[in-house]
């Protein structure tokens, strides 16, 4: 039945028309809640930037960073230097003595394959309550390289 025909209610009419109310309805909702979810969207967070080739040109050498590392048995080095304790607070310490030395204040942590990510983001978040206003992410070097097999597909048919 069409609005302003006085037509009987058992018209076969087929209905041509789609009703686009309810899809502007659910659109402008959708809208608004993202809208109202944007701001939450941003938090704060930790900054990495890419190495690039030749960046570091005239810049301070990697030996007046500080360089916190952490090996597979869990064994965490600051400059070099032992931690002993496994407090975070001693971590933060000692990473703050170590960036009075420090003329950019840059950490530079590294990890291994086998840390857990957990165990990085802990190291990350004691650097810069240490005070670090940059921070770099390295791979630690001292995993063996994987051993190759023999190749396949060089076996002898006769």
């Amino acid at each position: 039945m069409s609005i302003g025909h006085p037509k009987s209610e058992t018209s076969e009419e087929p209905i041509t028309g789609i009703n686009v109310t309810p899809l502007v309805d659910v659109s402008l909702v959708l809208v608004i809640i993202f809208m109202a979810a944007a701001p939450f969207t941003v938090i704060a967070g930790i900054k990495v930037l890419e190495s690039q080739t030749g960046i570091a040109t005239g810049k301070v050498s990697a030996s007046d960073n500080v360089t916190v590392k952490i090996d597979i048995n869990d064994k965490i080095t600051v400059n070099d230097q032992p931690i002993t304790s496994h407090s975070t607070q001693d971590l933060i310490s000692a990473i703050g003595r170590a960036l009075l030395k420090s003329k950019d204040r840059m950490v530079i942590v590294s990890a291994d394959d086998k840390n857990k990510v957990g165990q990085v983001v802990n190291l990350l978040d004691s650097a810069k309550q240490a005070g670090a206003l940059k921070v770099a992410i390295m791979k630690n070097d001292s995993t063996p390289a994987p051993v190759k097999g023999p190749k396949r597909g060089n076996r002898n048919r006769s």
